[in-house]
């Protein structure tokens, strides 16, 4: 009978951890890897990070410049299913794969803002915008105006010569942003 109590009781404590373990990977913080590299030179290739969810949990607004994960999939909803089944002990726990749908990138336009890509730099509301975290001169240049809609934002890489980001997968819903990287 000790032998069965005692071993209710590590059952109860195993459970009540990894509930725990699901609960502040959802909605506090969770460690991504840096794929590509894209984010040169801020952040390199495999490098892991560390995510405040925060942002995702609470609806909180962003900053232009914070270093956010987004969930590329931006044609269709996010469920509270994707935020469980992307933890990565229950993948762990399922033997899926982790496909390569999260993308570190940076916030350079919010909803309302008037993105242009003229003269290889990026203007926003008509000002073109300092960036010294970029790797180098931007190649991209289009003469289409690109208006952040509301509820959304637009995501750049800082290697901008070799990012695929909202020039090509579109706005990013905001409920697409999985949380945010602040640099010291």
């Amino acid at each position: 009978m000790k032998i069965v109590k005692e071993a209710m009781s590590w059952a109860g404590s195993i459970g009540v951890s990894f509930v725990l373990v699901l609960f502040i990977g959802i909605f506090v913080f969770q460690p991504y890897k840096v794929d590509g590299h894209s984010m040169d030179p801020t952040l390199q290739d495999k490098e892991r990070i560390y995510i405040s969810k925060l942002v995702h949990t609470f609806a909180q607004e962003l900053e232009y410049g914070d270093i956010v994960v987004i969930d590329s999939r931006v044609d269709r909803p996010r469920t509270f299913k994707d935020s469980l089944m992307e933890q990565p002990v229950i993948q762990m726990i399922a033997g899926s794969v982790n496909e390569r749908t999260f993308y570190v990138k940076r916030v350079i336009g919010k909803a309302g803002d008037v993105l242009e890509f003229k003269d290889h730099q990026v203007y926003r509301n008509g000002q073109a915008l300092e960036e010294p975290y970029i790797k180098e001169t931007m190649e991209f240049v289009s003469d289409h105006k690109w208006t952040v809609p509301e509820g959304h934002v637009f995501v750049m890489g800082d290697n901008r010569n070799a990012s695929e980001d909202s020039r090509k997968i579109g706005f990013i819903p905001l409920d697409h942003v999985m949380g945010v990287k602040k640099l010291p």
